[in-house]
């Protein structure tokens, strides 16, 4: 493997790392404290709220450092920090500390998306399918996190479920460090100094400042809905599915499973997605992909057993498919030393609404039960499908 291949392959695991450790606690308040602590599910849950709140503001400052500074400098600081933070949750005795412990994990994962993102366009000219593979392996930590936690739980319980991640994100972090520091091009690879300071795609030359202004609108209005839609799916499905499949899913392994299944599967969606936006208009794309999260979240509603779970496998489809698109958008409309500040503007707008998905599954499901929450969810996507279509018919 080339040095550049190993690098995007560091990269890959740490979006791995950030959604898996983000999405532990799901499966832990699901599984175990919910007995350990007396809690209910809705009671307990939105103590992880700090954690995506500081998970999505913490994305400006990441990414301003990573330009001014060093991209791997900061991917440095994200592999040890996380993994520490993880380690530190093993020993929380309250759901007050839990939460503290939480919301470091999120500050040290709100590092990534800006940072990590901006190295994985960085000298493509057709960035889809990068972004698509990347993703992938984000995606993969969100199935991972059920699966793994599930097994760890039902064998040594919760504090390992953070603490072995943990140890194993520290050691992955040196190995970078090492990784970096070996010859010159590791060290300088991913830093704006000298960097080209071309757009990698440069659509906006071709549109009138009325019409980028307009795209822009619809990339942090579709983020922040979306933003909503990913978080309350990627959360609450193990809670879903607890319910919805109760013969076939008797422990919290067994739901880890079909989680993983879902999630793993749909994690490929983004792979067809990308190779979509590379190739055909990206509102086209963006518009069918909208479409299809409606439908489906019109149908899980009064769905249990196996249809549940086949439901619950194409809306995750659909979900996921989505999250290149405005990746997509943000890389080509940027320039190289400004890049992790975009992506950090998006991901701050993302992850600050998506802490706000927390509160409405506890209040929504304290309420009405899942039923109600995929309802808002349909209303949410027909929103983002009925923005798209503002976008220019131009391919973008």
């Amino acid at each position: 493997m080339s040095r550049n291949q190993i690098h995007f392959l560091f990269l890959n695991i740490a979006h791995f790392y950030n959604h898996l450790f983000l999405l532990v606690f799901a499966t832990a308040a699901a599984f175990s404290l919910t007995r350990e602590w007396n809690m209910s599910y809705a009671e307990l849950i939105p103590y992880s709220v700090p954690a995506f709140l500081a998970f999505g503001l913490g994305a400006i400052p990441a990414g301003w450092i990573a330009d001014k500074w060093s991209r791997p400098g900061m991917m440095v600081i994200f592999f040890v920090g996380i993994g520490a933070a993880s380690s530190l949750t093993a020993l929380a005795e309250s759901p007050a500390q839990i939460s503290a412990s939480l919301l470091l994990i999120g500050m040290f994962a709100s590092i990534y998306h800006p940072v990590g993102l901006a190295m994985v366009v960085e000298g493509h000219t057709n960035t889809g399918v990068p972004i698509a593979v990347n993703g992938i392996f984000g995606n993969m930590g969100v199935a991972s996190a059920p699966l793994i936690a599930g097994a760890i739980i039902d064998l040594s319980g919760w504090r390992l479920a953070y603490l072995l991640p943990g140890v194993v994100a520290v050691i992955t972090g040196i190995a970078y460090l090492g990784f970096v520091l070996s010859s010159k091009e590791g060290a300088t690879y991913g830093n704006t100094k000298g960097a080209d300071t071309k757009p990698v795609m440069a659509p906006q030359a071709a549109l009138g400042r009325s019409t980028l202004i307009r795209v822009f609108i619809v990339i942090f209005f579709t983020t922040a809905l979306g933003g909503f839609i990913f978080q309350s799916t990627t959360f609450a499905l193990p809670k879903i599915l607890a319910e919805r499949l109760s013969e076939l899913a008797p422990t919290a392994t067994a739901v880890g499973s079909w989680a993983f299944l879902v999630f793993a599967v749909a994690a490929f969606a983004q792979l067809v997605v990308g190779y979509l936006v590379d190739n055909y208009p990206i509102r086209t794309v963006f518009a069918v992909v909208a479409g299809l999260q409606t439908v489906f979240f019109i149908g899980m509603a009064p769905l249990y057993g196996v249809a549940a779970l086949l439901v619950s496998l194409a809306f995750m489809l659909a979900v996921f498919g989505q999250i290149p698109i405005n990746d997509v958008l943000v890389g080509r409309m940027t320039r190289t030393e400004w890049r992790s500040r975009a992506y950090a503007a998006r991901y701050v707008i993302t992850f600050t609404v998506s802490a706000t998905a927390i509160p409405s599954i506890a209040w929504l499901y304290q309420q009405w039960g899942f039923a109600a929450l995929f309802l808002v969810l349909s209303v949410l996507a027909t929103c983002i499908f009925l923005a798209v279509l503002t976008l220019p018919r131009t391919k973008l």
